[in-house]
C-alpha cells in the first residue's frame, strides 16, 4: 500500500548535519525499494494559494495561515502495512525535532 508521509517542522530549515542524516535515511530507503519519491519543499513564504469562488480566480502569495509548523518535505512510501510505514517514519531524522504525518492513499474500487 502507498502512504504519503508529510515531513513537518516548527523551526528554520535543517542544518547541514540534519541534511546528512536525512540523506543516509533516503539512501537506505531507496535501496530497500520502500521509498517511491520524496522532495524537500520551499518554506511557506514562497507558497501560492489558488482558489476559485463564483467563477473568479483568487491568487494569494505567501503563507495562507500563520502557523509555527509547516510542511518542509514529503515522501511517498510503499509499505506492507501502516505499522511498517510507522517504523520507517520513526527512523527519519526529522522525527527527533519535527513530526511526520502518514496518510494512506485512497483506494478506488
Amino acid at each position: 500500500m502507498k502512504y504519503m508521509m508529510f515531513v513537518v517542522t516548527d523551526s528554520s530549515p535543517d542544518t547541514e548535519s540534519d541534511e546528512s542524516d536525512v540523506n543516509l535515511w533516503v539512501d537506505e530507503l531507496d535501496a530497500s525499494g520502500k521509498r517511491v519519491i520524496g522532495e524537500v519543499l520551499e518554506p511557506p513564504a514562497k507558497s501560492t494559494v489558488v482558489r476559485v469562488r463564483d467563477g473568479k480566480r483568487h491568487v494569494t502569495d505567501g503563507p495562507f495561515a500563520e502557523t509555527k509548523e509547516w510542511i518542509c518535505g514529503f515522501d511517498i512510501l510503499e509499505c506492507e502495512s501502516l505499522d511498517e510505514a510507522i517504523e520507517i517514519a520513526a527512523k527519519h531524522p526529522m522525527a527527533r525535532n519535527g513530526l511526520l504525518e502518514i496518510r494512506p492513499f485512497m483506494t478506488w474500487e
